[in-house]
């Protein structure tokens, strides 16, 4: 009896560890590796995967831009993305980094990275959609050179918000107001898109400034892609259901005051547009939520 005690005593620790394996599996399935991640999806081979998956570039010409999606969809979670944009006149070019569902009434969780000529800072542009309604537009400077080297643009998204990170520093929080009747992303599951685009009638400058295509072919370089995230396999999924411990996860939490204090930071010295005091944009009264104390 003692022996096949002992023997049990090894085999549920040996279970534990596979039902934890099997967990980690089903909530980080994406990380690294472009091939096994990523799908290209347009641009006739202007998408393309370098270094046995490790890094990826989107390029854009008179052509043609590219794109590519991943292979998973996600419902909550933190996406993490290194990407080095493209560097100089980059004036007309949209960068795109996004997480969006399917359909008409869809929902998204964007940034667009908005191009300009040699020496001018590159625009964040940042919105969210719910059922297919965005207008919820947030834009900033950055406080590096996004050109000379890599870095992480995140989203983290549960049931209770939306975060913006970039490098580890909060720029935004979208929190969830359903309560005063604003729609909120949390019933469709998004897959993560990037893009490379020409957008010169209205990216840089309103469209003032047009794109230099003798400066073609433009390119913007991805790596370390990284999913924290539940896949979604079907209409059971169980990231509903285990909604949760996802939103009681470390890295799903509201900002405690030391990035409370970064946000502030970011938004007060990078923040060029909030569209929460766009007043021209909406004489008929700012929406609901920018009259709130926590500002979204």
């Amino acid at each position: 009896m003692a022996s096949a005690a002992c023997l049990l005593c090894y085999k549920i620790p040996a279970v534990l560890m596979l039902v934890h394996l099997i967990v980690a599996f089903l909530t980080a399935a994406s990380a690294g590796n472009f091939y096994e991640s990523i799908d290209n999806t347009w641009g006739d081979g202007r998408a393309k995967i370098f270094r046995n998956g490790e890094l990826l570039t989107l390029s854009l010409d008179r052509a043609s831009g590219s794109g590519f999606q991943s292979k998973n969809e996600y419902l909550f979670g933190m996406i993490n993305m290194q990407i080095k944009l493209v560097p100089g006149n980059s004036a007309g070019t949209v960068t795109a980094y996004y997480l969006r569902s399917e359909g008409s009434s869809w929902d998204e969780i964007d940034y667009e990275f908005l191009g300009n000529q040699s020496g001018d800072p590159y625009i964040v542009h940042t919105n969210v959609y719910s059922q297919g309604k965005g207008e919820r537009e947030q834009q900033f400077y950055l406080w590096f050179d996004p050109t000379a080297d890599f870095h992480t643009y995140s989203i983290l998204w549960n049931p209770g918000l939306i975060i913006f990170y970039v490098d580890g520093v909060p720029i935004r929080e979208f929190k969830n107001l359903e309560s005063i009747g604003l729609p909120y992303p949390k019933n469709q599951p998004m897959r993560i898109h990037s893009s490379l685009w020409n957008a010169d009638d209205w990216a840089t400058r309103g469209g003032l400034i047009k794109t230099d295509w003798t400066r073609a072919p433009f390119t913007a370089s991805y790596r370390n892609f990284n999913a924290n995230a539940c896949v979604w396999s079907s209409a059971t999924s169980s990231c509903i259901s285990n909604s949760k411990s996802i939103s009681s996860a470390p890295h799903s939490r509201e900002l405690d005051s030391a990035r409370q204090e970064k946000l502030k930071w970011v938004q007060r010295n990078y923040m060029i547009y909030n569209y929460c005091t766009d007043t021209k944009r909406f004489p008929q009264g700012i929406p609901p939520e920018c009259t709130l104390t926590d500002k979204s």
